[in-house]
């Protein structure tokens, strides 16, 4: 129901190691900008009512950097899973509200496939943006039963059977605010990694008879998150080439798309 209420939550605490600097990992700049400053933009186009940003590491730096924003800053002391990011921000939800997840460091993420995925929620249920990988190596692995989903199992939990599964979860989902509180009551850090898995939430509504409904992504890109510099090279690149076919669509002549 695209009518209803809805807040957005960015996670954004992470300390970005593998990026070998001092700027917050989300800080790094995707053509020009802030990488979270993309997913904070996607969230206002979407008519967020509120935007939470959970932040951990460098919390000055953003708070300067992002000051414009009209965020709901939420801290999340100890880093202690996506689960535990989420339940930081919980007493903020509204109970009658759809509650948005989405990642400071996945800066593609397009409206259009939030609006699908906001539209294909079910009353009660979940909605899941789930892609299909050649090699899900690494990846939450969504488990079905005659084609519903039923779980997400993360990779170091994973059976050999179950790491066969080459549909992933991309961690973006929705659902109602009072859904959400109470299903992020229950987690647990009863796993190898001992932290609270945002993605146990998918069984728990499973067992509760919910629907939970996949989606795909317009283009597998737009749910690539970024650890590295490596990684950001390769997005600026593809953000890059989006923005020459949409000017080769519109009639501008570029002689050659690939070095725009």
């Amino acid at each position: 129901m695209l009518n209803k209420a809805m807040s957005v939550v960015i996670l954004a605490a992470g300390k970005g190691t593998r990026m070998y600097s001092d700027l917050p990992k989300v800080l790094h700049t995707l053509a020009g900008k802030p990488m979270v400053q993309h997913v904070i933009d996607a969230a206002n186009e979407l008519g967020a009512t509120h935007v939470h940003l959970v932040y951990g590491h460098g919390g000055d730096l953003l708070k300067q950097t992002l000051k414009d924003g009209n965020l709901n800053w939420v801290l999340q002391a100890e880093q202690l899973g996506t689960g535990h990011a989420m339940q930081q921000a919980a007493p903020f939800f509204g109970d009658d509200e759809d509650i948005l997840m989405l990642y400071g460091d996945v800066p593609l993420i397009s409206t259009y496939t939030l609006r699908r995925l906001r539209e294909a929620k079910p009353q009660g249920g979940i909605g899941l943006l789930t892609v299909k990988l050649d090699d899900p190596t690494g990846y939450g692995r969504i488990t079905r039963d005659n084609g519903n989903v039923t779980g997400i199992v993360e990779h170091k939990d994973a059976t050999d059977e179950q790491r066969q599964i080459q549909e992933i979860n991309t961690g973006i989902l929705i659902a109602n605010g009072a859904d959400m509180k109470r299903w992020l009551s229950k987690l647990t850090n009863n796993n190898v990694q001992g932290e609270y898995y945002i993605t146990d939430i998918i069984a728990m509504a499973y067992q509760e008879g919910r629907e939970i409904a996949a989606v795909h992504p317009a283009r597998i890109s737009e749910t690539e998150g970024v650890n590295n510099r490596l990684q950001l090279s390769r997005l600026e690149r593809v953000y890059q080439s989006e923005q020459a076919e949409k000017l080769l669509l519109a009639g501008v002549m570029l002689r050659d798309p690939a070095r725009f």
